[in-house]
């Protein structure tokens, strides 16, 4: 993305005086939310503030958690020790042809264009989608259509007694959904919004044909 692009979407984030993603009245989240729904075909989004987060997210949208095996091979080793962490192990002995916990894509300005195509191609229940070769920041996502692991990935990720959606009225309105444990995973408005232009502005990088070899 431009310098001058850059500078424009900070300007309006910061002289919006929205910065805070507990803000009930910001509109970046919600709009790269929106995007990234439309460019996967998925009908729920959760943004948060690392990849780490987002596989979190991600298994415990599904009830995965401590003591708790999962299929889903090809992990790197960032990705297998914060799975140790969490107390989640990986076996490699599933059935032939068994659905992974959670499918991933990592963009960069070289894919971002191709999300679409991408996120076609997983098969999970929830799809993590690492924003971060974008070049603003740690950022992800997870994509579902379930919208219990929806609604379970989004309550994880703010600290408290109430989600980003309740926490104004204080009213709690799906107990059976609180975690036992909640983690400060919310994405900055200003990171979403830089990520949400990169993302609109993305081309498919030029091919060489043949005769111009």
């Amino acid at each position: 993305m431009e310098l001058f692009d850059t500078a424009t979407v900070l300007t309006r984030v910061m002289t919006s005086g929205v910065v805070m993603s507990i803000e009930k009245s910001d509109r970046e989240l919600p709009g790269l939310e929106r995007l990234l729904t439309k460019k996967t075909g998925r009908a729920k989004a959760v943004l948060l503030n690392s990849r780490s987060a987002a596989v979190h997210a991600a298994l415990a949208g599904q009830g995965i958690g401590h003591g708790d095996t999962i299929h889903r091979p090809g992990l790197a080793e960032k990705d297998l020790a914060f799975l140790a962490w969490l107390g989640i192990s990986t076996g490699d002995d599933a059935a032939e042809g068994a659905v992974p916990a959670f499918d991933d894509i990592s963009l960069d300005p070289a894919n971002a264009a191709g999300l679409g195509e991408l996120a076609a191609a997983a098969q999970a229940p929830a799809l993590v989608v690492d924003l971060t070769g974008i070049g603003f920041g740690p950022a992800a996502a997870v994509l579902t259509d379930d919208a219990k692991v929806w609604a379970r990935a989004e309550r994880l990720k703010i600290f408290g007694a109430y989600d980003l959606r309740t926490m104004w009225t204080q009213q709690e309105d799906a107990a059976d959904l609180v975690p036992g444990v909640q983690f400060n995973y919310r994405l900055s408005p200003l990171v979403a919004a830089c990520i949400r232009m990169a993302l609109g502005q993305a081309v498919r990088p030029l091919t060489t044909t043949g005769a111009e070899k």
